[in-house]
């Protein structure tokens, strides 16, 4: 997994107001419901925010990371892969998430992150890490009505090659320690992102491990906070009115 059970994300460095978060139920075209929870900023930049989690679904992280998203203006929804085959309840520790994760297609994945498009309207953005990371990327390079999509470390065996293009602009933050994907699986993603015109730029944080976007890791502050950077610089440049 991506992140400790303790884990928690690293504040934006603009921090606004959340105007309300809480969790939701969301409704994808082929009839699946799914968890959800939602942050909405009390001054919106204008920007929307879908959150793909990592291989844990709707963990914590990833709702404390919906209100940093909407500190930093964002009104955001991050996501659950498990409503097909887990239901809406409550999971406990001893959730067996992997059981899960080996049932989800890239073409329910998209069904769900449409239905959050749906949702919050306006130029919409995907962020996601290690698998959600590629899953971002993956339908960004679809272009699937996002204005971008952003990546942490994504474990490319959990997408397929882009085939058709230009798609959505990517932002791909890699680790430089990290051992989900190769750098000749890079190497090759990247190309084929260039072989159908779909506009990419990669930052790779040398030494920092998967996972380093995580406030618990003291030494990684300096990327953490440049990766938030990054993130407003991008969608900022990319949003469309």
């Amino acid at each position: 997994m991506c992140h400790s059970t303790d884990s928690r994300p690293p504040a934006p460095p603009v921090q606004g107001e959340v105007a309300a978060h809480e969790q939701i139920e969301l409704t994808a075209a082929d009839g699946n419901r799914f968890l959800a929870y939602r942050a909405e900023p009390a001054e919106p930049n204008g920007r929307s925010m879908v959150i793909l989690p990592d291989v844990r679904g709707l963990h914590p992280f990833y709702r404390d990371l919906a209100q940093r998203f909407a500190e930093a203006g964002f009104r955001t929804i991050a996501i659950d892969y498990f409503g097909r085959t887990a239901g809406l309840g409550e999971r406990g520790d001893d959730f067996d998430f992997m059981t899960h994760v080996k049932q989800i297609t890239l073409e329910n994945a998209r069904a769900d992150v449409a239905a959050a498009v749906r949702e919050l309207g306006g130029p919409v953005f995907t962020t996601g890490f290690c698998m959600g990371g590629a899953l971002s990327w993956w339908l960004g390079a679809g272009g699937n009505g996002l204005a971008g999509a952003i990546g942490f470390y994504g474990a490319l065996r959990f997408i397929e090659a882009p085939e058709s293009g230009p798609g959505a602009p990517l932002l791909l933050l890699r680790a430089g320690a990290d051992t989900a994907s190769s750098p000749e699986e890079f190497a090759a993603y990247e190309a084929a992102l260039d072989s159908v015109g779909t506009e990419h730029e990669t930052h790779i944080y040398e030494g920092a491990p998967h996972s380093f976007f995580d406030r618990s890791y003291g030494e990684w502050a300096d990327a953490c906070q440049d990766a938030w950077r990054r993130i407003l610089s991008f969608t900022e440049r990319h949003a469309k009115p």
